[in-house]
């Protein structure tokens, strides 16, 4: 199915979405890790368009969207995803995020309730003050100073290399290719999931929720049992052999999870 790419003219600027599927379907909106993009989604948004109409955004300060005009902000994040569905005319749209983009699928439930369906939550994190004092005295996880050799370019590939799958050197190729378009913050969005409040916030989430579990994701797959703990109506999925970047990894799997879900909430 075609894919298509736009911008949308919103309060930060110019915000950069694809999207693919009839405009007449119900709409889900997917939200990506960082510091990737849009192409996190580049194979599922075909899957999904058979019964969705799917939107994958460049969060602000990613892809091609424009810098932030204030500090990364997972509450100004759902702000601005919340502005991009009332600019696309959808009133109400199911909401998938994949790590970072499953914090701000969090709070965008949270203070935007009217506008989100069923909720998918992908390699989330719970982030409570245990989280946030452990990331306090971690070293940054994307940040590399850069080289004149260059070798700042394979620094990045090294830093994240051992939690992708072997053999798929695309997808490293695709990471660092964001990583270098982060609006010069590629710490943006790991320092904003560390400052959200998330303890404040979940218990407020009313709708349906799936939690996906990449099984070899370090990060975030002991994540899921607690988050499940603190919602009122959620369910787990396993994808075996999932790792950090999921949705390109394995994106039949996860488009098929997703779609499951969504079709009972439809």
């Amino acid at each position: 199915m075609l894919v298509r790419r736009a911008f949308a003219d919103l309060s930060v600027g110019q915000v950069h979405f694809a999207e693919c599927g009839s405009a007449n379907a119900p709409a889900v909106l997917l939200l990506h890790q960082s510091p990737r993009s849009w192409a996190e989604y580049r194979a599922v948004l075909p899957l999904l368009g058979r019964r969705f109409r799917g939107v994958a955004m460049d969060t602000v300060g990613f892809g091609d969207s424009p810098p932030p005009p204030w500090e990364p902000s997972i509450e100004r994040w759902a702000g601005v995803a919340a502005e991009l569905l009332e600019a696309l005319g959808i009133e109400r749209a199911h909401v998938v995020g994949h790590h970072t983009g499953g914090v701000i699928a969090v709070e965008l439930a949270v203070n935007f309730s009217r506008k989100v369906g069923a909720v998918v939550l992908s390699s989330t994190p719970y982030t409570n003050e245990a989280f946030r004092i452990a990331r306090a005295h971690r070293p940054p996880i994307d940040a590399v100073e850069p080289s004149p050799d260059g070798a700042h370019l394979m620094q990045m590939w090294r830093n994240r290399q051992a939690f992708y799958p072997e053999g798929r050197p695309e997808l490293l190729q695709s990471f660092v290719l964001d990583g270098l378009k982060a609006s010069g913050d590629i710490e943006g969005g790991h320092r904003a999931v560390a400052n959200y409040r998330m303890e404040d916030r979940i218990g407020r989430v009313t709708q349906p929720v799936l939690l996906i579990r990449a099984r070899q994701d370090p990060f975030s797959s002991p994540h899921a049992a607690e988050l499940a703990e603190h919602l009122k109506d959620a369910r787990i999925v396993d994808i075996e052999g999932g790792m950090v970047p999921l949705p390109d990894q394995l994106p039949e799997a996860f488009a098929q999870a997703v779609t499951d879900f969504l079709v009972t909430q439809s």
